[in-house]
């Protein structure tokens, strides 16, 4: 069984960063889950930076505690979680970096392993569910937290794989479920009307920030869940799902986002959901101006994500 490093033994700020203090391995052993990073932003058409978030997430994940009373769990007790390192990129080369994700992550799927991974930029979404179809043999329901679409065709006419296209290519290639892609906090300005309209032809629903204004957090994942029902899930956060003011260290910021505590709670409520793998994206650290605000956001999304799987397979209490 895993454990961080204890806080009252070992000071928070000493030892090297990994995410929740966990042990640095690449043997499983008896993982249920683990943390891995891609430093990855090539595929960016903004600003570039995320490649220092996962980086940035261990730093800020020192806060971490082992247990959690909201979800009342022991999250690195139940998944026997490690820190897995990071998959090295291929500065430069988009696809030869789909590549080694892709080869990085098949093995964990593979083992049923839920992979709680910190990007780098949305991209890399793509080689992930890649992984996932390649082991598994089937598509995931994808649940995708997001202010942008990211359901466009193309960049300058050209480049098809980047961090605005991937849910787009993912479609295509079969590696999400037909009437299983839900998009949520959905606010950006857009190019035309036609983007509405072809971003439709792949989600089945997606709701705005004024959806979850009217709705609250609850009933929308409620709605979401029951259409899901036991199908495997991913799930797929960008941080600038939140507003600029809980997360400014992003590429793309866009205005009247999520509050932190909201995205907490929708988080929360996966415990309810066949969780396959999860990724947070996006984390730019050098634009974040308040110091770590991003990035902690960023560890306690992770953290409530492996609460919530945690939740979900811990033993039921006898009697």
């Amino acid at each position: 069984m895993t454990e961080p490093l204890d806080a009252s033994v070992s000071p928070r700020f000493a030892q090297v960063a990994t995410f929740g203090r966990l042990p640095l391995q690449r043997d499983l052993g008896n993982a249920a889950a683990v943390f891995l990073g891609i430093p990855w932003d090539d595929a960016t058409s903004y600003r570039s930076g995320a490649r220092e978030g996962p980086s940035a997430i261990r730093t800020a994940s020192r806060l971490v505690r082992p247990y959690n009373m909201f979800a009342d769990v022991y999250p690195f007790r139940v998944l026997d979680l490690v820190d897995y390192g990071d998959i090295d990129p291929v500065p430069g080369y988009t696809e030869d970096t789909f590549q080694r994700i892709q080869g990085g992550l098949e093995p964990l799927f593979r083992a049923s392993v839920v992979p709680f991974v910190a990007g780098g930029d949305h991209s890399i979404t793509l080689p992930i569910l890649r992984a996932y179809r390649a082991a598994r043999s089937e598509g995931v329901s994808l649940l995708h937290f997001d202010a942008h679409f990211d359901t466009w065709e193309s960049y300058w006419g050209t480049k098809r794989y980047t961090h605005g296209t991937w849910v787009k290519r993912a479609y295509e290639e079969g590696l999400i479920r037909k009437g299983g892609v839900f998009q949520v906090g959905i606010r950006s300005s857009l190019y035309s009307r036609e983007d509405v309209t072809a971003n439709g032809a792949v989600v089945d629903r997606t709701f705005t920030t004024e959806d979850v204004d009217s709705e609250g957090y609850k009933p929308l994942m409620d709605r979401i869940l029951r259409s899901v029902a036991d199908s495997p899930v991913y799930v797929s956060v960008d941080i600038d799902v939140l507003d600029p003011a809980y997360a400014p260290g992003t590429g793309t910021p866009e205005s009247g986002g999520l509050t932190s505590r909201e995205m907490i709670h929708f988080v929360r409520e996966l415990h309810r959901a066949n969780l396959v793998g999860f990724d947070l994206v996006e984390v730019a650290p050098q634009y974040d101006h308040t110091g770590q605000v991003t990035a902690l956001a960023a560890s306690n999304l992770l953290y409530e994500g492996m609460c919530a799987l945690a939740r979900r397979r811990k033993p039921k209490a006898k009697g």
